[in-house]
Parts: C-alpha cells; sequence; structure tokens
C-alpha cells in the first residue's frame, strides 16, 4: 500500500493557495452568473491571508490545513467560510497525529470532511452545492479502497468522481442559498461552490499522488 509522510505534504497546503490564486477570476465569473459574483474574491482572499500566516514557516500537512481551515472560519465572510473552514479542519484532524498518510488515513479525512458540513448544512446531492462534488468524491475514494485498489487509484477514482459531480451542477436547479431563488433559471450554469470544490479536492489529490512512494 502506497503512502505518503504527513511531514513532507505541506506542499499539498502550498498547491491548494495557488490553486486557488490562479482559478479567482473564473470562479467569480461563475458565481456572477447567478450569484454575488465574489465567490472567487472571497476565496482568494482567504487562502491568500493563510499564505501569509505560513510564510517562512516549516509545517507539515495536518498543520497547514488546520491554519487554512481556520483562516476561512474566522477571516472570510459569505456562506463558502464555514463551510470550507470546516472542510479543511475535518482533514487537519483526522490527519494530525499521524505520521504516514495511507489510503486508510486519507480515507478517514474526506469522510470527516462530508460528514462535518452535512452536521451544518441541509445540502444534499443535487441541491447545486459544493456536495454535488465532494460526496461524489468521498463515495468513489472509499468504493475503490473497499475494493482494494491503491491509493493512486483511490485518488484517480475521486478526482474523476469529483469532475463529474461538478459538471452535473450544469443541469440542476439551485435549492439552497441564493441562487434558489432563481428557480429555473439556475438551470444551466455551474455552481460556483462545486467549482471551487473541484479545484480543491483535484488539488488534493494530484498533490498526494505526487508524494507517494
Amino acid at each position: 500500500m502506497s503512502s505518503f509522510k504527513n511531514a513532507e505534504a505541506g506542499v499539498i497546503v502550498d498547491k491548494l493557495i495557488k490553486t486557488i490564486q490562479e482559478q479567482r477570476d473564473y470562479l467569480s465569473e461563475i458565481d456572477g452568473k447567478i450569484g454575488d459574483g465574489d465567490h472567487g474574491i472571497n476565496m482568494n482572499k482567504g487562502f491568500t491571508m493563510c499564505e501569509e500566516k505560513l510564510k517562512g514557516q516549516t509545517y507539515n500537512m495536518s498543520e497547514g490545513l488546520c491554519t487554512l481551515g481556520e483562516t476561512l472560519l474566522e477571516d472570510i465572510g459569505g456562506s463558502m467560510g464555514p463551510l470550507y473552514g470546516l472542510l479543511f479542519d475535518e482533514f487537519s484532524a483526522a490527519s494530525e497525529n499521524k505520521e504516514v498518510i495511507d489510503a486508510e488515513v486519507f480515507g478517514e479525512m474526506i469522510s470527516g470532511a462530508v460528514e462535518g458540513i452535512q452536521e451544518i448544512s441541509p445540502a444534499k446531492v443535487g441541491d447545486k452545492t459544493l456536495l454535488d462534488t465532494l460526496i461524489p468524491a468521498k463515495e468513489a475514494f472509499m468504493e475503490a479502497k473497499d475494493a482494494g485498489k491503491d491509493f493512486a487509484e483511490c485518488l484517480d477514482a475521486m478526482n474523476e468522481a469529483a469532475k463529474k459531480g461538478w459538471e452535473s451542477t450544469k443541469d440542476l436547479v439551485a435549492k439552497i442559498g441564493r441562487a434558489s431563488r432563481l428557480g429555473e433559471r439556475s438551470r444551466g450554469v455551474l455552481d460556483a461552490g462545486a467549482t471551487s470544490c473541484y479545484f480543491i479536492i483535484t488539488a488534493i489529490g494530484n498533490g498526494a499522488k505526487e508524494l507517494l512512494n
């Protein structure tokens, strides 16, 4: 079973920060079609603040994710700050005492993230939210793991399911949040939260794959 060391995986957090910074304008463009148009701006603000906090420090993956989670919870507004703050907190909590991250530990990380968000959000798959990306990604990872596939294959399955889940939101009608007021007019546009979640999940998945030995 392949794995990577927590101590060497702070680069995953660096990759997350860079990904959101690069996608800032795209995320706001998508959000502007059925929302406030500030999703990319808010996300970039939080991730860049985290980058400043981590500058010059040595940190493992869990520590970096903890700082990211705290920053999003405390320092950015909107509905997404608490949701993503909790997601990264759960990722961090499930891995903080682990020297080695394997498929078993990662499964606990992504499962904890889903459970945590479901405790504070009424959204479910089909409601045109980030959970349309996150839940299929988690389920695909766990199914691959339970089938005995190696860590890299599990991550590939997760990334593929995240992409399909994200793309599925284009044909959905929003049931939660500001976009839900548009009813049928929200159909035909990708959900901004599902989009940022896709970038986040695949950045983590690709970053983890690069570290596997």
